[in-house]
């Protein structure tokens, strides 16, 4: 690859890194919703399992337009690899604003509320969990911003790794296909 072949693939990932970041932080929003309404947070699920899908379209145009319908493996794998980078990193830093600024608690306490209610206690009794259930929420008390958005930033980076290869795969193409 070129020096300017990949500026190419870089501006585009850019861009579609905060095409991504866009649709995390939807499924995240949905996700803060759906902690009270069970099909805001079947709808965050959805989004999140749609990433691939969103991400193979992406590299999709990215080859057709960009690349004139011819992209290899490896060009397709760091495309994908760079998309999840910057979108990981548009995401991170939009949990750290919600969890540093705007949370104020809201999603521990919503946990503890379900954790303590009559249902949820008789199970985790049955399970013997509830010592454990307990030193999570205490965990999830003493966790800063910053942990939260440092963790998630480190998923979506190893996600872009590992779907990267079937995302790569799938949407390589070494021959132009001929429209007739």
């Amino acid at each position: 690859m070129t020096a300017p072949e990949y500026i190419q693939l870089k501006a585009f990932a850019r861009q579609d890194g905060a095409l991504l970041a866009l649709l995390w932080v939807a499924a995240f929003s949905l996700y803060i919703i759906g902690v009270k309404n069970q099909m805001f947070g079947l709808a965050a699920i959805l989004l999140m399992i749609y990433t691939p899908f969103f991400v193979g379209s992406r590299l999709g145009k990215f080859r057709d337009h960009g690349l004139e319908g011819l992209i290899s493996f490896r060009r397709g794998y760091a495309y994908t690899v760079f998309v999840f980078f910057y979108g990981g990193i548009l995401f991170a830093i939009a949990q750290y604003i919600y969890f540093a600024f705007i949370d104020h608690g809201y999603l521990l306490s919503e946990f503890s509320k379900m954790v303590m209610s009559d249902e949820t206690r008789q199970m985790l009794q049955q399970y013997r969990m509830t010592e454990m259930m307990d030193e999570s929420l205490k965990e999830m008390s003493n966790t800063r911003p910053i942990d939260y958005a440092l963790n998630m930033l480190t998923i979506n980076i190893s996600l872009g790794f590992l779907l990267g290869v079937p995302i790569g795969l799938i949407k390589q193409r070494n021959t132009v296909k001929v429209k007739e």
